[in-house]
């Protein structure tokens, strides 16, 4: 979860093509704009892979770029969720 927005990256629509195999996972980390800082992409990479090492499982995330209607709905959520910094 980004720590400013109090929702997971499930809820904000940031996941996709989950697909589990045995101790492997694959999933696609899809971003509001694939512009955003380096330190954002792999704060949020990061943490997607240590939530599932904890599992005991290898991951492989793929990062792509939201269409116009996901990423107004992310905004939308965004908002809404902001605590703040």
């Amino acid at each position: 979860m980004p720590p400013e927005i109090s929702r997971t990256l499930a809820e904000l629509g940031m996941l996709k093509d989950v697909a589990v195999k045995n101790n492997e996972v694959s999933l696609t980390l899809v971003l509001p704009l694939l512009g955003i800082p380096t330190s954002i992409k792999g704060y949020l990479v990061d943490s997607l892979r240590q939530a599932v090492a904890k599992l005991g499982a290898k991951v492989e995330v793929r990062i792509a770029e939201m269409n116009q209607e996901e990423r107004l709905a992310f905004l939308a959520m965004e908002q809404e969720s902001w605590k703040g910094l």
